[in-house]
């Protein structure tokens, strides 16, 4: 899709739910004269409780603040950073295990701000069940605060095991979108985002295929064998503000799937062509997140220490 359909999607009406308390107060610019910059380097991530990065997500709190989290066998612990980088606190999340987070999401419902962590990763294709955790974001920042889940959602998919390290929330729709990695094309599912009480996990339902994301080339085989065939899996997602612009990241660019106001995915994803943004060098991208006011997106990679980079939509 040309850039300025794109930038019309991001920008057409608010978001579906309450708006996100740190945006922006000056007025956007006219969605008309708007497109994507390139990659901009926007600082150097080095903690090192952070040397596994596999999620980001804008806080709807604090200004300027991304929460961040390690792969899996590490602490159940959620790190606040800027996007330069800085780290300004941490969430130590009571009562859990990190298995193999994926993925985290920052979404509004009711009133209240949430985050959402996504235990769905699967190396191994050996997981029965899956695990996401809902959180509500703290008001203040500090490091190791405890936080229990306010919910979790207990998942199986519904003809075998998928490895997933891309999930999004549609808050509007009651919906959390799931990304399978290594199928090809990569299939769209979908589980409640509260789901009725239940003793039996929630079957995850498939919506649909993402068409239009290359995959690896015979050059990029024969310069890397292995690594080759995993640089066009899905990493990472996330869902605009305004719910129109669906972001999937993989380990050479972002994809970007645009639908209609009010379109279910299952309808948009059956012709949609993506716009495609490349990636500078970024060793194993696995962090995307919209800013606030859907206006940028920031993209981190899972080793330290490793740049971060941000695409901006500007006249």
């Amino acid at each position: 899709m040309p850039h300025l359909l794109l930038a019309l999607a991001l920008m057409a009406g608010g978001p579906p739910t309450r708006p996100a308390a740190p945006a922006p107060a000056t007025a956007a610019p006219a969605a008309s004269a708007r497109h994507w910059s390139r990659a901009e380097f926007t600082g150097l991530l080095t903690d090192p409780e952070l040397a596994e990065l596999s999620g980001l997500a804008a806080s709807r709190v604090h200004a300027g603040v991304y929460w961040a989290h390690n792969d899996g066998d590490n602490v159940a612990r959620l790190v606040a950073i800027r996007r330069d980088g800085t780290r300004v606190g941490s969430v130590k999340i009571a009562g859990v295990r990190n298995v193999d987070w994926e993925d985290i999401d920052s979404f509004d419902l009711d009133g209240k701000h949430y985050l959402m962590v996504s235990d769905t990763g699967d190396n191994g294709g050996i997981r029965k069940t899956l695990m996401l955790h809902v959180i509500e974001e703290p008001a203040q920042l500090r490091d190791d605060a405890v936080l229990a889940p306010a919910w979790s959602i207990e998942f199986r998919w519904p003809d075998g095991a998928r490895d997933c390290e891309a999930v999004a929330v549609d808050a509007a729709a009651g919906q959390v979108l799931l990304v399978s990695k290594k199928r090809v094309p990569p299939e769209l599912l979908a589980v409640p985002l509260r789901p009725a009480p239940s003793a039996e996990p929630v079957v995850a339902q498939l919506l649909g295929l993402f068409d239009g994301i290359a995959q690896p080339s015979a050059q990029d085989l024969k310069q890397n064998p292995v690594y080759g065939r995993y640089r066009s899996q899905v990493s990472g997602a996330d869902l605009s503000p305004n719910g129109r612009v669906l972001a999937l990241l993989n380990y050479h660019s972002v994809h970007l799937y645009v639908r209609r106001a009010g379109q279910p995915w299952a309808e948009a994803l059956k012709d949609a062509k993506p716009d495609v943004l490349a990636l500078p060098w970024l060793p194993q991208a696995e962090g995307i997140a919209f800013s606030p006011d859907g206006a940028s997106l920031l993209i981190g990679g899972e080793q330290v220490p490793s740049p971060l980079f941000r695409f901006r939509v500007i006249k």
